[in-house]
């Protein structure tokens, strides 16, 4: 039977959709050993290190002028702002849940494709079906037993939506871009840029110290090749080659996965409130999703 001629880009989009959904867990167990900008800038100094010199010793094209400045800026806003708030915001909220708020990054998605040049304009379809996802998310903060608002969860909530917005940003600005690189030396490149840009923000801003233990380093180590190596290059490669509108099923996944392992290590909460809010936020993706069109792709 011959090979499906996406084959390379489902397998890329199903490596996103699995191995994201395992690095929220890898993310509080690093926490237990590591600071969170101290991990942020760790972690993708390694992977991008890694990559980029397995590249060079290859000799592939290495991104350079223009692109290696567009590589660097997508970095900025799709690792240092979307997953070191993720990984602050992990410091008040639990994994599973993180995984969860996460689940309206497609809304995201859609209103910053409707601000770029050529993206589809928001109409009252989509409009709606955001403020059913968002009705949904509001669950997840709401008072419960007459205790008032949480506001660790408030405060991470409101955090990733910083994330989410400059996740969905970079994203579709990588999307955009057109470089003679491979998506994943390009991806390397992001990666290692936003490390360095990292490191200065973690030795000047005050955190606690790195406590080294053996659980700490290996959930490093797996947010290094899993996660990053593995999980951020299949990630560029599919939103590369295949639809905006499919890649961001990958929250979906992410979460039950998130979801699953949060309880099975942590016996983190997830109850009636936060499945109707799974519920509620999936329902309003999909309406999204069945009201928007594919996105242009045009080169910035």
């Amino acid at each position: 039977m011959a090979r499906h001629h996406l084959f390379k880009q489902y397998s890329a989009l199903a490596a996103v959709c699995f191995f994201w959904g395992t690095t929220y867990l890898g993310i509080r167990m690093a926490l237990e050993s590591f600071p969170p900008l101290a991990l942020v800038s760790i972690r993708y100094i390694l992977s991008g290190g890694i990559l980029l010199a397995g590249a060079a010793i290859r000799g592939d094209y290495l991104p350079r002028g223009k692109e290696l400045g567009a590589a660097c800026f997508t970095g900025f806003f799709t690792i240092c702002l979307g997953n070191g708030a993720l990984v602050i915001a992990e410091t008040f909220i639990p994994s599973g849940l993180a995984g969860l708020i996460i689940t309206i990054s497609p809304f995201w998605l859609v209103g910053m494709e409707a601000l770029l040049p050529g993206g589809e304009r928001l109409h009252a379809p989509t409009i709606g079906g955001m403020a059913v996802g968002l009705a949904g998310a509001s669950l997840l903060f709401t008072p419960e037993g007459g205790t008032g608002i949480n506001r660790a969860v408030l405060h991470g909530f409101l955090l990733l939506q910083l994330g989410m917005a400059g996740w969905s940003f970079g994203s579709i600005y990588q999307r955009r871009m057109v470089t003679k690189a491979h998506s994943i030396v390009t991806g390397a490149t992001q990666q290692l840029a936003a490390g360095i840009i990292m490191a200065p923000f973690a030795l000047l801003i005050h955190e606690h110290p790195i406590h080294l233990s053996a659980r700490g380093l290996g959930a490093l180590c797996y947010l290094v090749i899993f996660g990053s190596i593995v999980g951020y290059s299949a990630y560029v490669y599919a939103i590369d080659r295949l639809p905006v509108a499919l890649v961001s099923i990958y929250p979906y996944a992410n979460s039950v996965v998130a979801v699953f392992l949060g309880w099975l290590f942590y016996r983190e909460k997830f109850g009636l409130r936060e499945a109707a809010a799974m519920a509620v936020i999936f329902a309003g993706v999909t309406l999204v999703k069945l009201y928007s069109k594919k996105p242009v792709k045009s080169a910035l």
